[in-house]
């Protein structure tokens, strides 16, 4: 099964078997838990309030570097602070609302979901990604993507080891920061491209000419706002260039690593179909084995990561938005401690950071050699 070209071209079935109804059970209880407290399991005033403010991060130092005359070091502060702001937006604002969860309306829904656009990339390939391959094949080799990090990091025991591996524990961290440089330059048209071609997609498949033209023209938009505007009001092309990498490498270092504490880590599996593409355990059952939790007593984690701290909740309700993920939590451990299922987490970011650094380690030697 190291063949991944074999594999995506793969069916891939889980099984139907929960004789003790794990999920119906749980469902019943997450419903029940909206039901009592006459909520909706979309956001609330909380997830727009923070919403102001991860957009106040993205767009407020660029206004001030587009208006003020800042000092050297100020300008690098403040592109450092957008970093952090498109990290914030995509982790709080884009991703609920590209999951249908942002709002109870669809055209509010979509309107934050097109902010992946000023962030770099595009809503279709997101979503075909993300919603599609990330949360149906979670940790399935070939068939995840966001294990997939191509020749240069090794995240699944699965993906043939090569010399090069024996060194991504020192790295890996660095180059995780290119995350958002890639999808600004290529992830979008290469996804494209594939996507369209296997005829893969979230709800209705797009007519190509128009996915390519809303590509092409997300994209211009994109350049005009975070290059064409600087380099038309002063800025040098090169400091344009240093402000554009340091924004992007920040958010890229940021959105990564929390990417990577949900999935890639000792605790967390990364199981393969039999011959015939039969999965061992049912959808929900798989997202426990190969998902885990960090800090889940942090209040700033938890604010600024838009509940990806809490990825287990995340990935077996991704249509309730992270607002809710808290009070589900306990909902989710008690039932899985019930039924002798595991319930992955770190108590703090740090832990989790340090053992994924292990995993680095582990992935990265020789298997010949265990």
């Amino acid at each position: 099964m190291d063949n991944k070209q074999d594999m995506t071209k793969q069916t891939l079935t889980f099984s139907r078997n929960d004789s003790a109804k794990f999920f119906r059970t749980l469902n019943k209880r997450v419903n029940n838990y909206f039901k009592e407290n006459n909520l909706k399991k979309t956001g609330n005033w909380k997830l727009y309030i923070k919403a102001i403010v991860m957009f106040t991060l993205l767009l407020g130092p660029l206004v001030l570097l587009l208006t003020v005359d800042l000092p050297g070091w100020l300008q690098i502060i403040s592109m450092m602070v957008i970093g952090i702001g498109i990290a914030g937006v995509g982790m709080n604002v884009m991703h609920d609302a590209n999951h249908g969860s942002f709002s109870s309306k669809k055209w509010v829904n979509k309107l934050m979901g097109s902010s992946i656009h000023i962030l770099a990339g595009n809503d279709y390939n997101w979503k075909v990604q993300h919603n599609v391959l990330h949360h149906t094949y979670t940790n399935i080799q070939g068939h995840d993507e966001d294990i997939d990090a191509g020749r240069i990091i090794r995240f699944s025991k699965h993906s043939k080891w090569l010399k090069i591996h024996q060194y991504q524990k020192y790295y890996a961290f660095l180059l995780y920061g290119l995350l958002t440089v890639n999808w600004a330059i290529t992830t979008d048209f290469k996804q494209t491209y594939i996507y369209l071609k296997r005829k893969l997609s979230y709800g209705d498949f797009p007519n190509p000419a128009t996915q390519w033209t809303k590509l092409i023209i997300g994209k211009i938009i994109y350049y005009s706002i975070w290059v064409v505007l600087p380099l038309s009001l002063g800025y040098a092309w090169w400091q344009v260039l240093i402000g554009f990498f340091i924004m992007h490498y920040t958010a890229g270092i940021i959105l990564s690593v929390i990417f990577q504490l949900a999935h890639v880590m000792p605790n967390t599996e990364m199981p393969l179909p039999d011959e015939d593409g039969n999965m061992k355990n049912t959808w929900a059952i798989h997202q426990l084995y190969t998902t885990s939790n960090f800090s889940p007593k942090s209040w700033i984690v938890e604010f600024y990561t838009g509940g990806l701290n809490r990825q287990v909740e995340h990935h077996l309700f991704s249509h309730i938005s992270h607002v809710h993920y808290k009070k589900l939590a306990k909902i989710v451990r008690e039932t899985a401690n019930e039924f002798s299922l595991p319930y992955n987490e770190y108590n703090s970011i740090w832990k989790a950071i340090a053992e994924h650094y292990r995993q680095l380690k582990v992935l990265g030697e020789n298997p010949s050699l265990a």
